[in-house]
C-alpha cells in the first residue's frame, strides 16, 4: 500500500494505528476470499481479545425450514440473560462482500449489540455467489424475517417489533428486505439498520473517485462483489437486484444510515439516505469521520468505534420503544 493510498492522515488517529495491523482481502477469487477474510476475523479477534458480552449472552444455532420451498436456512440466536418476553428482536445479515462472511464473522459484534440494545438477535447465514447469486442471498434475508415474525411466540420474540439491519453487503440485504416487506405485504420492520451499505453498482460516485483504494477496500473489490452477486449482469434496473435503482420508497421501514468518511462507499449511502428522506421516510444518517469501511467491526475497542455501538443501540430502543 503506498502512502497515496492508505489516507492514513484523514483517519482517526486511535484507528489509523489498528488499521496497520489489518490484512487487506480481495475478492476477485470467491474461495480464496473466504479463506482469506476468515482468517482477516480470526486476526481482528485475536488483537482485540475477549468480548466482555459473550457471558452475558446466550447464542444457539438452529435451522428452518422456508415454507412451500423445503430448503433449510441456518440462523444464530442470541439472548442476553435476562431478557424479558416476548423480546424485540433485531434479524441481522452479516457483511463479507456477498460471496465471504458466516455466522462467526460479525458475532462478536452481536454479542455487544444484543447486551447494548437489551433485544433478541437472529443472524441469517444466507446463501452465497457465485454458488447463489441474487436473488438467493435475498430471498433467504426475507423468508428468515417472515420465520422469525411467523414463530415469535414459541421463540419467545415479539412480532410487532422485529428490526432488520446488516453491514456492508449485509447492509445492502437489509435494504433490500425492507423493500421486499412492503412490497410483498410481509412483516412490517421497525427499522432498518444499514451500516456502511452497498447500494450502487454503477461505482462512479465522487467517494469512489476520492478513495478508490485504502487499506480496507479497493473499488476492484466492489467490481468483483457486484460481478459475482449479479452473476455478471451489471447494470441492473431492479431495485431488489441494486437497491439505488429504487425510485419510491414511500412506506419503507424508518431507517437509521451509518457511513464512513474514508469510505468508497460512502457517497451512496448519503444519496440513499437522501432518497428515502425525500419520499417521507424518517431517517438518521450519521457520518463518522476519520472512519474507514468496517471500522466498529474491525477496531471496536477504538472510542469512535464505541461511539458507532452506543448510537446503533440507541436507534433500535428507541424503534422498539416506539411500538
Amino acid at each position: 500500500m503506498t502512502s497515496n493510498t492508505d489516507f492514513s492522515d484523514r483517519l482517526d488517529a486511535e484507528l489509523a494505528r489498528a488499521a496497520r495491523l489489518q490484512p487487506y482481502v480481495a475478492f476477485a477469487d470467491p474461495l480464496g476470499s473466504r479463506r482469506n477474510f476468515a482468517r482477516s476475523v480470526k486476526i481482528s479477534r485475536a488483537l482485540r481479545g475477549p468480548v466482555p458480552a459473550a457471558a452475558s449472552v446466550r447464542t444457539e444455532d438452529t435451522r428452518f425450514t422456508v415454507p412451500g420451498d423445503g430448503r433449510e436456512i441456518g440462523v444464530r440466536v442470541y439472548r442476553p440473560e435476562g431478557l424479558r418476553e416476548p423480546a424485540p428482536v433485531l434479524v441481522y445479515f452479516h457483511g463479507g462482500a456477498f460471496v465471504a462472511g458466516d455466522l462467526d464473522t460479525e458475532h462478536d459484534r452481536l454479542l455487544s449489540l444484543a447486551l447494548e440494545t437489551d433485544c433478541a438477535i437472529v443472524s441469517v447465514d444466507y446463501r452465497r455467489p457465485p454458488e447463489a447469486p441474487f436473488p438467493a442471498p435475498a430471498e433467504d434475508c426475507y423468508a428468515a424475517v417472515c420465520w422469525v415474525a411467523a414463530e415469535a411466540a414459541p421463540l419467545g420474540l415479539d412480532a410487532e417489533r422485529i428490526a432488520i439491519g446488516g453491514s456492508s453487503a449485509g447492509g445492502t440485504l437489509a435494504a433490500v428486505t425492507a423493500m421486499m416487506c412492503r412490497d410483498r405485504q410481509g412483516p412490517t420492520p421497525v427499522l432498518q439498520l444499514l451500516l456502511y451499505p452497498a447500494l450502487d453498482d454503477a461505482l462512479d460516485s465522487r467517494s469512489f473517485r476520492r478513495y478508490p483504494r485504502t487499506s480496507a477496500w479497493h473499488i476492484e473489490d466492489s467490481h468483483h462483489m457486484w460481478r459475482h452477486y449479479l452473476g455478471g449482469a451489471l447494470g441492473t434496473d431492479d431495485p431488489y437486484a441494486v437497491p439505488a435503482r429504487q425510485v419510491d420508497f414511500t412506506g419503507v421501514a424508518p431507517a437509521y444510515v451509518l457511513v464512513a468518511e474514508v469510505d468508497a462507499l460512502r457517497d451512496e449511502g448519503i444519496e440513499y439516505a437522501a432518497n428515502m428522506l425525500r419520499d417521507g421516510v424518517s431517517v438518521e444518517l450519521h457520518h463518522f469521520a476519520g472512519a474507514f469501511h468496517g471500522f466498529d467491526a474491525a477496531v471496536p475497542h477504538a472510542e469512535l468505534s464505541r461511539r458507532a455501538l452506543a448510537e446503533q443501540s440507541a436507534a433500535l430502543r428507541r424503534a422498539f420503544a416506539a411500538h
